[in-house]
Formats: C-alpha cells, structure tokens, sequence
C-alpha cells in the first residue's frame, strides 16, 4: 500500500493521494444513495450505503486510500446527545450544562454500524488501497458538544474555557476515553490506520491549545500504539499555525495534516526529522480548475520533494466541485513522477 509505505516514512514520487470529502455532494452516485438513506445520519448507521459511498470515489478515481464514510458526531450522539442535522443549519445538538448524563458504556452498541462499515469497506477494497478510520479530536468534538452548533467561533466553548474550564475538562476526558474505544473499533474491524481531525484546533491560545488540544491527543495516541504496535496516526490540527513542531512532537502523531494556510518549508523546519506531511493544496482550486490548478498542483510537489508527503487538500471537497477536475487532479499528480 502506497499511503502506508510513506506513512512508514518513504518518500514516495508520485506521492499517494486522497482527499477529505472525497465521498460527498459533488459526486452524482453519493447524492443518490444520499436520497435512498433518507438523512444523513440514517446514511452514516446504514453499513450497506455508507460502505457503497465509502468506495464511491475509489471506484471513479483510484484513489490511494479510502476513508470512513461517516461524520465525527456520531461519537457524541453515541454518548447520548441528541444529534440532527436541520438542512442549511448543519448539526445542531442540545448545548451541554454538564457531562454527567454522558454514557460511554452504552456508545459501542450505537455506533456498532459505523465498525460494520469499516468491515464492509475493508472486504471490498482492493489489497493495494489503505482504509483511513477518523474520529474528531476532543477539543473539536466538545466544541459542538458546548455550543450546540458549528459555524462561528464556538463562542460558549470558549467562554466556558476560562469561566468554567473544569466542565470543559471533564467534557474532553470523557471524549478522550471513548475515542480510543471508538477508533480501536476500527482498527479491529480493519482500519489500516487512523486520523484525529481537530477542524477547530486553532480557535484556542496557547496554553488552551496544549491543554484541550495537545494533552487529549497525546493520550489518544499513547493509548492506541501501545495496544498496536506499528500503527500509524495521522492529526490535523488545524490553524494552529506556530504551534504545528509542538503539537506533532508531544502527541506523537506519525503525519501531520497541513491546513491551507501552512507553508510546506515552514512546516518541514518546524516539525521533527521523519515526520511525515499531509496536505495541502488549497481546495478552491478544484472549482477553478484549469492552469491554476496546475500550478497549484506543481508547486506543491515540488515543495514536498525528497520529503514523505501524502498529497491532499487543506481541508475537505467542497459540493460545486466538477468531478472531472479531481480527474485532472489525478492526472497532474501521476504524471509528475519524478525521482523522490
């Protein structure tokens, strides 16, 4: 597997390639399974269709990963708050007062779907295309957990940060003990490896971002690879701009996801020898297309040249993509094989 052998540290040329979002909205066969499910989470617990979305764009495109279909709520709704999705709104859950009528014994059965997918995948997948488990970071997770919603800034997450950080804690260990449940799950079932997507890292200051963002990661991580060896975790902690050296060395991640606004060279210089980078082309450019893409698609090779990179974008599809320029996509990045 190409992903897993740069993960490995290989420099690989051309590097592997898959994209967050790559089963979504933009692809016709994902909006018609979508209508069959009914909504969105019914899709998510429905292993049949999410398994059928998940291979979606490996089918189309080849990528060289698939990742789980599914969403990093499904985590807290399993803990027992109410989770919906009201169209134009995006999620929205009852803001929470306290974490006392969380239930972390009672997640395994309501997430259940989410490990027979993984399965489903793995069985369908050919030998030579890895499959990426997820799970929302803690911080990110307990920011729709406080706030209710997304959008915005989180401002009642952060507000309770310095006005209630105890609730915010104890929010976060409760998150951290059920992720590592929640992704050994998908490592069991047949995860190759795994990803920590902490979207909302970089709302937090410094000494917030190593105590909500670094430390839960950290035990995530320490947990994982001490019950299996040799896995590989990939953390996207995004926006979190100079802190980047420092959150890939104290969690102990293997790659780092870079968001969009990263230089590669300042990551390269800021994070230890042998990390390995995800990331990070600008996802506008797969609605522009065209020379733009090209050369957007060009400087980021050459960037990571010589380096282990897995080429992605620096944050997720978006749905007015034209599917047929993630096919030039993949045609700029094999054809740029050049000696790593």
């Amino acid at each position: 597997m190409k992903l897993m052998r740069v993960l490995n540290g290989e420099a690989i040329s051309p590097p592997p390639v898959w994209l967050m979002r790559q089963a979504g909205r933009y692809l016709s066969e994902y909006r018609a399974v979508r209508g069959q499910a009914g909504d969105f989470i019914s899709l998510c617990l429905n292993p049949e269709l999410a398994a059928e979305v998940t291979l979606q764009p490996i089918r189309r495109y080849g990528f060289d990963a698939a990742i789980l279909f599914s969403d990093i709520l499904i985590l807290p709704m399993a803990l027992g708050q109410g989770l919906r999705f009201a169209e134009g709104e995006g999620p929205l859950l009852p803001p929470l007062q306290n974490s006392a009528g969380l239930n972390i014994a009672a997640a395994p059965g309501v997430y259940a779907p989410v490990l027979e997918t993984v399965r489903r995948v793995r069985a369908a997948l050919p030998p030579q295309t890895a499959l990426i488990g997820f799970a929302g970071g803690p911080a990110t997770v307990a920011c729709y957990m406080l706030d209710g919603k997304g959008g915005g800034d989180f401002p009642r997450t952060r507000a309770l940060a310095y006005e209630n950080s105890a609730l915010v804690q104890s929010v976060l260990d409760i998150l951290v003990e059920a992720t590592i449940t929640y992704l050994q799950g998908q490592i069991t079932a047949g995860a190759n490896c795994v990803m920590l997507f902490e979207s909302w890292a970089g709302i937090f200051p410094a000494s917030q971002f190593r105590q909500f963002v670094i430390e839960p990661n950290r035990r995530i991580v320490s947990a994982l690879k001490s019950a299996n060896p040799g896995l590989k975790i990939i953390g996207f902690p995004r926006l979190c701009g100079l802190l980047l050296g420092e959150y890939v060395r104290e969690t102990g991640v293997d790659a780092v996801s870079l968001d969009t606004v990263t230089d590669p060279a300042a990551a390269i210089a800021a994070c230890p020898p042998g990390t390995v980078f995800q990331g990070n082309l600008d996802p506008l450019l797969l609605k522009s297309g065209g020379a733009a893409l090209e050369t957007g698609v060009a400087r980021l090779l050459q960037a990571f040249r010589g380096t282990p990179h897995v080429f992605n974008l620096g944050h997720g599809i978006t749905p007015d993509v034209p599917p047929e320029n993630i096919a030039r996509l993949m045609e700029l990045i094999r054809n740029n094989a050049m000696p790593a």
